[in-house]
């Protein structure tokens, strides 16, 4: 069993959340090429993060108002899903947040943090300072761990996937991803971003999922679960149709950090969120999450990354 190790991919200020043990979470301990390359040799790895989705905000809801929706949504996600505090905090002077928002009521208000959150993840990780298309990336992770400068080395344009899709499962996100003249020629660069927004979407409506009461987050989680799909068959094209560029991002310890992270990530929060499909998501999540666990993407991210992912009740975890 190959290990690699797990520092790269961070700011020198954050410690890794993928730490040793099957249950463990993101926490403070020690830090530094030498401590992150023991917990690679001798340990598995967990992805994990703080979140209380069962913290009193009624206090919040009984003074919600359309005047002080931010401090109202920051103060919600301290108390349940610090990253999104944080994330919302770092985007708090956008200027897009009111396109998103919805502040008719808080359940409304509840309703719209998927898309609000996803669409601020996306400001955040793309912004010009962060982000050179196609040629870097960066990534919010959760509320101590950011990706930066991520390589991409350009790639190819993800609808050369769609030939590996042969069911209907993804259809409604396949036409606009993979099948629209636009979408569909991007590369790399779009298939991490999706899944990095919807990774951050899925737990923001999570966190107040018994204040949504319409349609505004109920695919939540096929949008995880799609997008992990997107970037384990793009990894598989690649291989296979694309040799050249397939050895110069396996060349590349960031990003294959940051397939790991992702992997396991998705895994995490469509577990947590399983209990509510039907609010968060359709029954298409869990068909789409029994495909990527086929022979061929286990096989295709244990090659990309170095680590052996688990199959079992664990599967935010690597052996």
């Amino acid at each position: 069993m190959k290990r690699t190790g797990r520092l790269t991919l961070l700011t020198a200020t954050v410690v890794l959340s993928l730490v040793p043990g099957p249950l463990a979470a993101a926490s403070p301990g020690p830090s530094g090429p030498a401590a992150e390359a023991a917990k690679a040799a001798n340990a598995p790895f967990c992805y994990g993060e703080p979140s209380t989705p069962g913290a009193d905000i009624g206090d919040l809801k009984a003074r919600f108002g359309a005047s002080n929706w931010m401090p109202i949504l920051q103060e919600m996600y301290r108390r349940r899903w610090p990253s999104g505090e944080k994330l919302a905090a770092a985007q708090a002077s956008d200027k897009y947040w009111t396109q998103f928002v919805n502040t008719r009521s808080f359940e409304a208000f509840a309703e719209s943090m998927m898309v609000a959150i996803h669409e601020e993840t996306h400001m955040w990780d793309l912004d010009p300072s962060r982000t050179q298309w196609d040629v870097h990336i960066a990534s919010w992770i959760n509320a101590s761990q950011q990706a930066a400068k991520v390589p991409l080395r350009g790639g190819f344009a993800r609808r050369e996937i769609l030939p590996l899709i042969n069911d209907k499962l993804s259809d409604s996100m396949d036409g606009i991803y993979l099948r629209d003249s636009q979408q569909g020629a991007y590369r790399l660069q779009g298939v991490l971003a999706e899944l990095n927004a919807g990774l951050m979407g899925l737990p923001a409506a999570l966190a107040v999922q018994e204040y949504i009461k319409g349609v505004g987050a109920s695919n939540a989680r096929d949008i995880a679960a799609t997008n992990l799909r997107y970037l384990l068959l793009y990894l598989r094209v690649a291989k296979d149709k694309h040799p050249d560029y397939w050895a110069q991002i396996k060349n590349e310890p960031k990003l294959r950090e940051l397939v790991l992270i992702q992997f396991l990530r998705t895994a995490y929060w469509l577990d947590k969120s399983a209990p509510y499909t039907g609010k968060l998501g359709g029954p298409d999540a869990d068909r789409i999450t029994a495909a990527n666990y086929s022979a061929a993407n286990i096989a295709i991210v244990e090659e990309f990354t170095g680590a052996t992912v688990r199959r079992d009740a664990d599967k935010h975890c690597t052996t």
